[in-house]
């Protein structure tokens, strides 16, 4: 197919940008106090606000006596203490983790010594042998999102936890008087994130699969566009009647947010074959245009979600690398054909 037909092709897919309709700010709900937001649901917002976690890490308590947490969230002292202050007197029957990032599975360690709850998970962080991780400081001194990131401000993984149940998908894990859980497998953020289907509120719990307050970061080698996407499929295909993330508030009306969400990634992919037809055809360069309207300290990140669009599309044989190898985050591309 020649390089004017494939954008034909992609030209003809009908997209438009599609606003996805965020939830409200949350930033006026307490950190460190526990706040019931459903009659079966409570949450505990840890203090650690940032550029990937929004407000903070919103951690789950289900249940009245019986309990589980999901998500138990960073190592930070206040958070710990609250969580030990909303859990007093109270059984915990289970901990769920949805994913390895920093900001949700390192307290877990804690809270399964001072319970002995299981500890349910897909599985442990998978660890990428021989992966050399490129540094993307292209040295635009005015650039924010070329600064050095301090360790606050990186997206880090939880390489120590391993779940003490491996679930998987479609498996009802865990269940009370109250409620029953099922395991929902979404991987594209991480290979290894589970969303948690919760039977008597209709909820599904979506960790950083979909988040409340902005897209997801989809980050390679472990992040991988091509699974998002179908876990996104996968995801509006449910009916679930609320979600609730772990940063930002919860989506009331599933499906047209899910949609929307959905549409954003195809109008981004055909945007990015677009520019690199055009012959800006390098990630940062790309980056500069398609998210020249949001803030530049997210444009480090926006580059790895970038990364493995063409990850996928270069699988796909729509483009290439201009040096033949593996898609790069600092190489150069052009449309097949």
């Amino acid at each position: 197919m020649g390089m004017g037909n494939q954008l034909v092709q992609y030209e003809r897919l009908g997209l438009t940008e599609m606003a996805i309709p965020f939830v409200p700010r949350i930033d006026d709900a307490p950190y460190a106090e526990i706040t019931q937001v459903s009659p079966l649901i409570q949450r505990v917002i840890a203090k650690n606000p940032s550029k990937f976690s929004y407000h903070g890490t919103g951690t789950y308590i289900l249940g009245s006596n019986d309990v589980v947490v999901i998500d138990p969230g960073p190592k930070l002292d206040s958070h710990r203490d609250a969580l030990r202050a909303a859990l007093d007197g109270r059984n915990v029957v289970g901990i769920v983790v949805t994913h390895c990032h920093s900001d949700h599975s390192p307290l877990t360690e804690w809270l399964h010594g001072e319970t002995g709850a299981t500890r349910y998970a897909i599985g442990p962080h998978r660890v990428y042998e021989g992966f050399i991780e490129e540094d993307d400081h292209d040295a635009s001194e005015d650039d924010p999102a070329d600064a050095v990131e301090t360790d606050e401000e990186k997206e880090t993984t939880d390489l120590a936890f391993s779940p003490d149940a491996a679930v998987t998908d479609g498996q009802k894990f865990l269940a009370t008087k109250e409620f029953a859980l099922t395991a929902v497998a979404t991987p594209g953020h991480t290979s290894n994130h589970l969303c948690v289907s919760m039977d008597t509120e209709g909820a599904l719990f979506t960790g950083d699969h979909v988040m409340g307050w902005s897209t997801t970061i989809v980050s390679p080698p472990d992040g991988d566009m091509r699974q998002y996407m179908d876990s996104m499929r996968k995801v509006i295909a449910r009916d679930d009647r609320i979600l609730w993330p772990t940063h930002g508030g919860p989506v009331t009306d599933p499906q047209p947010f899910l949609v929307a969400y959905h549409e954003h990634r195809l109008e981004r992919e055909r945007q990015i074959v677009v520019q690199i037809a055009s012959g800006n055809n390098t990630i940062p360069g790309i980056v500069k245009v398609l998210y020249a309207a949001i803030d530049k300290k997210l444009h480090r990140p926006a580059r790895r979600s970038v990364w493995s669009h063409l990850r996928k599309l270069v699988d796909d044989g729509v483009v290439a690398t201009d040096d033949g190898g593996e898609p790069r985050l600092l190489g150069s591309y052009h449309l097949v054909g």
